[in-house]
């Protein structure tokens, strides 16, 4: 599995899910292009990550060694373009690409009443158009035969409701159902597709005050932390994943929506 290359979406935060897997696939010898959009957490309640982008990579290159390793670029994915020119730069810079994990997300509150189409579509752009149009990108430039690996990301939607963030709930319901459509599509080329979902996970926009009320609905007495998603990426992502695919994976630490 050296010198595999991996492309990682919604890299902005280094307490964020993204950077957890940028960990784990450094330290097993993956080369790396990575790519998010710290301006949209920086708008966000809970506040971006000053040090993200050079922390991140200032800790990538201690664990490799090698400064050349990982590469980053900012991308705005309600481009129509991104998608390709994101998979595009992966294969210039490093000669091939094997996996993408698509980690971004939009989200914003939309409740009955207040919905407002440009926010209802920029959630369907980002988070379904964006992952149709990366999956095709990828399956286009993958030469290897086999070992290819797509994962995408859910918040568990079909398992409970979410009033406050319809428009984000049908998203990712989306993302869900392309899991399952390329999962059938890709494997004959030698591409695995699996959705994870990772539950609720301490990334930094809980308050202290929402962890610990939410503390009992996890049978372990804790949330989900970046690295419990990481482990499952990096899993599905390695040989011994080749066997799983069209799977929407719900990783969540046995919570409990109804307490």
């Amino acid at each position: 599995m050296e010198e595999r290359v991996a492309l990682i979406t919604g890299v902005s935060r280094r307490a964020g899910i993204a950077a957890a897997v940028a960990r784990r696939f450094a330290a097993t010898g993956y080369r790396l292009q990575l790519t998010g959009l710290p301006g949209y957490d920086e708008a966000q309640p809970y506040g971006g990550d000053p040090e993200g982008i050079p922390g991140l990579l200032a800790e990538l290159e201690q664990l490799t060694g090698d400064p050349d390793v990982t590469r980053f670029r900012a991308a705005d994915l309600t481009s129509p373009t991104a998608p390709a020119e994101l998979v595009e730069t992966a294969v210039r810079a490093h000669g091939r690409l094997d996996v993408v994990v698509s980690a971004h997300t939009y989200s914003t509150g939309t409740a009955l009443g207040t919905l407002d189409a440009d926010e209802v579509d920029r959630h369907l752009v980002v988070n379904v158009r964006a992952n149709l149009l990366l999956a095709e990108a990828f399956a286009a430039a993958f030469r290897a035969g086999s070992g290819g690996r797509l994962v995408l990301f859910s918040s568990g939607q079909r398992l409970g409701p979410m009033p406050t963030e319809l428009a984000y709930a049908a998203s990712k319901a989306g993302v869900e159902n392309l899991t399952r459509q390329l999962g059938c599509l890709l494997m004959p080329q030698g591409i695995t597709v699996n959705c994870v979902n990772p539950g609720p996970t301490d990334t930094g926009w809980a308050s202290a005050e929402d962890l610990a009320a939410g503390g009992h609905l996890f049978p372990g007495g804790r949330w989900g932390q970046p690295d419990d998603a990481a482990r499952l990426v990096e899993w599905l992502c390695s040989a011994d994943g080749g066997w799983v695919t069209g799977q929407v994976i719900d990783s969540e630490g046995g919570f409990n929506r109804y307490g």
